[in-house]
Order: C-alpha cells, then structure tokens, then sequence
C-alpha cells in the first residue's frame, strides 16, 4: 500500500505539463546525441548544466535522466545503419546490427533494439524502486566513519574496474580531490590554493569542471579524427518484428537486463562493459556462435538490453547513497548539489516529490522512446549526414555561454578553456577523466566526514576500524587494490625470470 503511494506521488509529478515537457526534451536530446557520433552524454550534460540551475530540481533531474538513457538507445541507430557507434555502449551492436541492416534486415534490427532498451529500461527503474528503498533504509545507519570509508571504497573501485591503466586511474583520483579542496576552508575560513584569485575562494565550478575536462577536450579529440561515413539507408522497413523474431530475442533480452543492472550498480563499470558481458554471454550459450558476427538477432538485443538496464540502476547509489558510479552520474549529482538537494540516505524522505518523480518519468520516458524513435528513423538517418566540423563552433558556444551566465565572471571562462586543454593532454596520455571528475565530487564530502569523524573520536583514527560498517568497506577496498597490485607484481617477476633465464 505504501509502495503504491509513492507511485501515486511520482506519477503525480511526472505527469505535470512542465516535467512531461522536459521529459520529453531530454529523451529527444539525448536520441539525437546517441544518433550523432562524437556527441555524447557527458558532452550534453556538461553543456546543460548551466541551464539547469535556473529550473526547478525534480525538472532538471527529470531532463538530464532523460537525456542520459536516451543517448543509451540513440547510439543503436547509429551503430546499425553506419557501423559507427554513438556511445561506446553500443560498439557491440555494430558487430550483428551492421551485418543484419547489410543483410536487408535493417528494420528488424532497429525494432530490435527498441523493445530489447524499451523491456530492460523498464525493468532497471522497477529495481531503482525495489532497491533504492531498503538500500536508503541501511544507509541512515551510517555515520561519518562509514561514509567516509564507503567514498573509499567508491574511488578506489571505480579506478580498479575503470578502462586503461589502474594506476593513472588511481593518480587521476588524487588530481581531483586536489582539485577539489581548492577554495575556502570551511572550519578556519582560510583560503587554500586560490594564488590570490578572489574568484577561487569558492572553489572551482563543477560546470567548470565538467565543461571542459569533457566539452571542449571532446571537441578537440573528434576534430583530430577523419569524417568518412558510409550511411546504409537501404531497406529500411520491417520495423515490426515477426514472431520467430520476438522468440529468438526474449531471453537474450533478459539475460541482458540481468547482466546490465548488476554491473549498473557498481561504480566503475556501467554500459559499456555491460553491454560487452552480455554479448559474449550470448556468445557462448549459443547453438551456433558462428552466427554472431553475421547478423544474429541475439546479438543485438542482449547489449541494448544491457546498456540500458545499466543507465537506469546507475540511478541506485547515486541517488540512495550519494555515490556516483561513473562520470555522467557525477554530472547528474552536481546539477542535485547545485540545485540545493543533497543526494544520500534521505533524499526519499526530505525530497519524496524528486525521488518518486524522477522514478514516474523513467517510465514515461521509456515509453516516449519506443513512440520517438521508431517513426522518426528517417530524420535521424539524414542528421548522420551533418559533419562534425559544422556542430562544434555551437558546442564552444554553449560552452561558453554557458558558464559564463552562472556567475557573471570570464574567469570562469578563462578556467573552462584550461581545463579543456587539461582534458586534451590528458587523453593524449591515456589518463581516463571519469575518475578524476569523481574525486572532485567526492573530495569535499570525504573532508567532511573524515574530520567529524575525527573530531568524534577526539583524533583517534581507530574509529574507522571499530565500526564493524566502516571495517567492511575498507576490507574491501584492500582487496580491489589488492587485485590490482597482485598481478603487476606476477608479471614483473615472471619478466625478471625471463630476463634471468635469457642471461644464463
């Protein structure tokens, strides 16, 4: 009874003309995004920040949630008509949807993808509802020693399960607590690393931020690359599937939501390795694996199906704990911070009108989705054809726009395009930027529970360790970093052996 109250509440919400207005925005924003390569979530989100701050929060939540699983499903467009994917979620669609579109089945693979995001979107916000309850419920028994450790924990896993080297990972981590201590200090008021710049003493923007370590770094990258597509606009029909079609992809459907809501919940992973479990998942129950690769249905519908399942419960413990999982959710837990909502344990009961409202849209949105994309496959296939080098000079725009009207202040500008060249010289090293963009999220909030906690125990740091909580989340910790230096430590021995084996 008291589910279906929230539910009643949210949809309440949700079905306003404002917040369906928004949510309507977002999910078309974000197709497109998906549709146009080189322009993805976090580039979009980063740009509308600004523009967020003006609305209300369970609005801005509500477009920037849209705007993020529907970049999720957009990049399935792309992937099938140009073999060119528009999220990295969506390189495995490539693989089968490429060759099925190839194959005249270009319809039934765009339906395809449709019902598989449209199936596990809805059941990934059914889990945000089962989970995000209980979970908030343990989480009000947590105290500054376990939130701190719990941040921890959160960092150090998202370095660990990030792509490229662990270590860069773990050193971006670093770089963006540092950056994030910028600013005043709140208990002795004294500033810190500002170099005399009164417009520092508040810290840096996370708009800032975010602008330029994802926008203009982004923009910079995607202008380096050739812009040669081959658009397949041939045999696009079909789009309702048959029955032998709907049998073949119900289960690799489900597996695929299986797979994405798990790895959708830990920080870290999200789509992308979601949606390449799934496909190799698929892979090996198959009968035939020679078939995938050569247009198998099934291989386009368990990776929809997990990348979408994966951006609805990546909502989990960001919105539940205050814990982002990955880059785009520390976007989204900004624009809350920056709209005066504080993400964590109580935002169901402090804010049950933003919680249970954003839960409602989720399920509008999915069904916006099926009803945008569908009939409107046709525009999105001729917007393929826009070449990037005519939307960057809008994005810089914006960009600029953007950050400039939130304080007035063309420091603020000055700082975005540095950033920016930081965000630049950081992916020409291989260094990812989603960890950094969560220690600076995080960084404050961990200063600030480790010295309540401190000064609780009266400076005594054993009470990380006497909390049996906040001695599990540190455990761990221990043992993801352990993961991490256990094999570097086996290959440099077996190379030593090799070495010495060679010499003698």
């Amino acid at each position: 009874m008291e589910m279906l109250e929230h539910f009643a509440l949210g949809f309440g919400v949700a079905m306003t003309v404002q917040n369906l207005t928004y949510c309507l925005l977002g999910v078309a924003l974000g197709t497109l995004i998906g549709v146009l390569p080189g322009v993805g979530p976090l580039v979009t989100i980063s740009m509308l920040l600004p523009i967020t701050f003006g609305l209300p929060p369970v609005s801005a939540l509500i477009m920037l949630s849209g705007i993020y699983y529907g970049a999720q499903y957009g990049g399935s467009t792309t992937a099938i008509l140009v073999n060119l994917p528009g999220e990295t979620s969506s390189a495995v669609t490539c693989l089968d949807g490429y060759q099925m579109a190839r194959n005249g089945r270009a319809g039934a693979a765009l339906a395809t993808a449709a019902i598989s995001s449209f199936v596990a979107g809805c059941i990934g916000t059914l889990l945000i509802v089962l989970l995000g309850t209980p979970l908030a419920g343990w989480a009000l028994q947590f105290g500054a020693p376990e939130y701190f450790s719990l941040m921890v924990m959160g960092l150090v896993s998202a370095s660990v399960l990030s792509h490229g080297d662990m270590l860069k990972a773990l050193a971006m981590v670093v770089v963006g607590l540092l950056l994030g201590l910028i600013g005043t200090d709140v208990n002795s008021g004294m500033e810190r690393y500002t170099f005399g710049l009164p417009e520092l003493a508040d810290g840096i923007g996370f708009t800032v931020l975010a602008v330029g370590i994802f926008a203009l770094s982004e923009v910079v990258m995607n202008l380096e690359q050739k812009e040669e597509r081959g658009i397949f606009k041939a045999n696009i029909a079909g789009l309702m599937p048959s029955l032998s079609d709907l049998k073949a992809i119900t289960l690799p459907t489900l597996r695929g939501t299986a797979i994405g809501s798990f790895f959708g919940i830990l920080p870290g992973t999200g789509p992308s390795i979601s949606s390449f479990s799934a496909y190799m998942l698929e892979k090996k129950l198959a009968r035939d694996p020679s078939r995938f690769g050569q247009g198998a249905i099934e291989g386009v519908a368990a990776p929809e199906a997990a990348n979408n399942a994966a951006a609805q419960t990546a909502f989990i413990p960001t919105l539940t704990l205050g814990i982002p999982g990955s880059a785009t959710m520390a976007l989204i837990l900004g624009a809350l911070v920056m709209n005066g909502v504080q993400p964590g344990p109580t935002v169901m009961t402090r804010n049950p009108e933003l919680f249970w409202g954003v839960i409602a849209s989720m399920f509008i949105g999915n069904v916006m989705l099926v009803a945008l994309n569908l009939p409107l496959v046709g525009i999105w296939v001729r917007l393929l054809s826009v070449p990037y080098r005519w939307l960057f000079p809008s994005i810089i725009m914006f960009c600029a726009v953007g950050n400039y009207s939130i304080n007035g202040s063309a420091i603020d500008v000055y700082l975005c395009a540095g950033i920016g060249v930081l965000g630049y010289v950081l992916a020409k090293l291989d260094c990812p930027p989603a960890p950094l963009v969560l220690g600076f999220v995080l960084g404050p909030l961990m200063e600030e529970s480790i010295r309540r906690a401190l000064l609780l125990s009266q400076g005594d740091f054993t009470v990380f360790l006497t909390s049996p909580i906040s001695l599990g989340f540190l455990i761990v910790t221990m043992l993801l970093l352990g993961s991490m230096v256990l094999p570097a430590i086996r290959r440099g021995k077996e190379r030593v052996d090799r070495e010495e084996a060679g010499a003698t």
